[in-house]
């Protein structure tokens, strides 16, 4: 139902006022409407309205309980106004159900804190691998993926790049395979901040390259060791990032790698993209059979997704 209470307005018509979100300031602000959707309507673009300065109670917030409020503030008015079919509205709601909360659901939105991800990202900052944890955070990639990544699978001028392998620990040691499933084939649009953080660091490694000479071994990998090689999984984890962690004063708060792709999925949830969207751009196979054969249908729809990350997290 929606937040807010109902009364006749001095025109005879129908008025609402809603309620729920703080100003950043810690005023309550209110917003109303002629009618109940309409009320709901400008409540869910309230709390959308980054810029407005509306913020959620975090510190308790989760994200099932986020996601509940934007089904029944964002979605549930569409379908209310004849703008969605209900049947589009249950199919959501199922995803949301079976597939996002179970995996994110109990986590709390301060967990996943914007904050501590520029606390990470400034810890980083100048580092050889700078452009590894910017380009984590802006495309949800998982480890080994970003590990496995090589220069032509990369797009700079187009603002893109293209999931091909992983880098994997094996019982012969590092090599090469496919990434976890079919879905993790993937094109995945770049903020202009990883662009930017990837031609930087792309500059810096052949300069690194021309230094060692014939010590440098072409892997033509984006984030190799310091002689080319792949990066091993443990040595990356242990030797670089506590320490970053430690930097950033995150190193108590159960923060791991794979948080960073917690963080990503979150924050485009939080901004109102459809959990299909993410779920394109993270590889995941486990969305309901219907929405993985009109898959296709999404192409080129995460470009515009991810230029909000510039703010979120620059």
């Amino acid at each position: 139902m929606a937040m807010g209470t109902y009364s006749h307005a001095g025109t005879g018509r129908a008025g609402s006022r809603a309620g729920g979100a703080r100003t950043s300031d810690g005023r309550r602000r209110y917003v109303s409407g002629k009618t109940k959707t309409e009320a709901r309507e400008a409540l869910a673009k309230a709390r959308a309205d980054a810029s407005g300065g509306v913020v959620f109670d975090a510190g308790r917030l989760t994200v099932a309980e986020y996601l509940e409020r934007w089904l029944e503030d964002s979605l549930k008015p569409l379908v209310d106004a004849g703008k969605m079919a209900h049947s589009t509205y249950v199919r959501y709601a199922g995803i949301v159900k079976r597939h996002i909360n179970p995996v994110l659901g109990r986590k709390k939105l301060r967990e996943l804190c914007r904050a501590e991800v520029r606390a990470l990202l400034e810890a980083a900052r100048d580092e050889r691998n700078e452009a590894l944890y910017v380009v984590a955070v802006h495309t949800g990639l998982r480890q080994g993926e970003l590990l496995g990544l090589k220069w032509s699978d990369v797009d700079l001028d187009g603002r893109r790049l293209s999931v091909r392998r992983a880098l994997k620990v094996t019982e012969g040691g590092l090599d090469f395979g496919p990434p976890k499933n079919k879905a993790s084939r993937r094109s995945v649009p770049l903020s202009k901040s990883a662009a930017s953080a990837l031609s930087a660091h792309r500059l810096r490694q052949n300069e690194e390259r021309l230094r060692l000479g014939d010590l440098w071994e072409d892997y033509d990998l984006v984030f190799p060791n310091r002689v080319g090689r792949p990066l091993d999984h443990n040595n990356f984890y242990y030797r670089e990032y506590k320490v970053l962690l430690k930097r950033a004063g995150l190193q108590e708060k159960g923060f791991t790698f794979h948080s960073l792709r917690h963080t990503f999925a979150t924050a485009l949830l939080m901004r109102g993209e459809h959990p299909k969207v993410v779920q394109s751009l993270l590889g995941h196979s486990s969305i309901t059979q219907t929405m993985d054969t009109y898959s296709h249908l999404l192409e080129g729809v995460g470009a515009g997704a991810v230029d909000g990350l510039d703010e979120a997290f620059g």
